[in-house]
């Protein structure tokens, strides 16, 4: 649904501002442990519980987004936003919320 297309999103935005070389050390470590976070292991429970494990894997997002913004460029949000459009041909950009 559309708050899954949105915890990818922000996903991706994160993942291209971790690999932009312009992205200052201190924001690529908080973006690591946030993307970590997503597959460790130990949030395997909270994702069986799909409710519970979207607004857990969504609150290290949005936590994350909000210390790096300065660092997140138009051109990390366009090559999210592709890569969305190939995974989800169908989402709208009022899907992606205030990050769109």
């Amino acid at each position: 649904g559309k708050a899954g297309v949105r915890v990818v999103y922000y996903a991706l935005v994160l993942y291209y501002t971790l690999v932009d070389p312009a992205t200052p050390q201190r924001y690529k470590a908080v973006i690591m442990g946030a993307l970590g976070y997503l597959i460790l292991p130990a949030d395997i429970l909270a994702d069986f519980l799909p409710v519970v494990g979207l607004v857990d894997d969504w609150g290290a997002l949005l936590a994350a987004v909000a210390y790096v913004m300065t660092a997140i460029t138009p051109e990390n949000k366009e090559k999210a936003r592709a890569k969305l459009q190939a995974w989800f041909p169908n989402y709208q950009n009022s899907d992606l919320g205030d990050l769109a």
